[in-house]
């Protein structure tokens, strides 16, 4: 019962504030941001939204530094439109998981080129080992 009400709480908060971003914050530093997921503890009190900025390094710092200073405000947005006792309090998390993404296409790729290259070779490989000199090509019909 308390997962799936943490489960329902966190999605409403993501959607929360997801609705408020795109509305925008007067912060200039603020570029397009993402919020990928909100999870909330286990008691209510403190939830984490992990976002993504599309970008570069320095848009994603400073989105994150306007974001850092927009908690309070977002937090009574949140409060305001949840209709609980107690709000959570929020921490913005920068979410890894397309730099993860990138890595791991990487990664195929380069298990892909590295498949290419040994069936490249093995396409041209020859059995190792002298051939059997008992064998010749009348006994090889035989067995078929």
């Amino acid at each position: 019962m308390a997962g799936e009400r943490q489960a329902r709480l966190a999605d409403r908060i993501r959607v929360i504030l997801a609705e408020r971003l795109e509305k925008g914050l007067r912060d200039p530093r603020l570029g397009f941001v993402t919020i990928t997921d909100v999870r909330v503890s286990g008691d209510l009190q403190h939830a984490s939204a992990f976002y993504t900025v599309l970008g570069t390094e320095e848009e994603r710092i400073a989105s994150g530094a306007a974001l850092a200073s927009a908690t309070g405000m977002l937090r009574s947005e949140v409060g305001r439109q949840l209709n609980t006792r107690l709000v959570p309090t929020l921490e913005f998390i920068p979410d890894a998981l397309p730099e993860n993404a990138d890595n791991i296409t990487a990664l195929l790729r380069q298990a892909q080129e590295r498949d290419a290259e040994v069936a490249k070779l093995a396409s041209s490989a020859k059995h190792a080992g002298d051939a059997d000199p008992y064998r010749t090509e009348a006994s090889e019909d035989e067995e078929q």
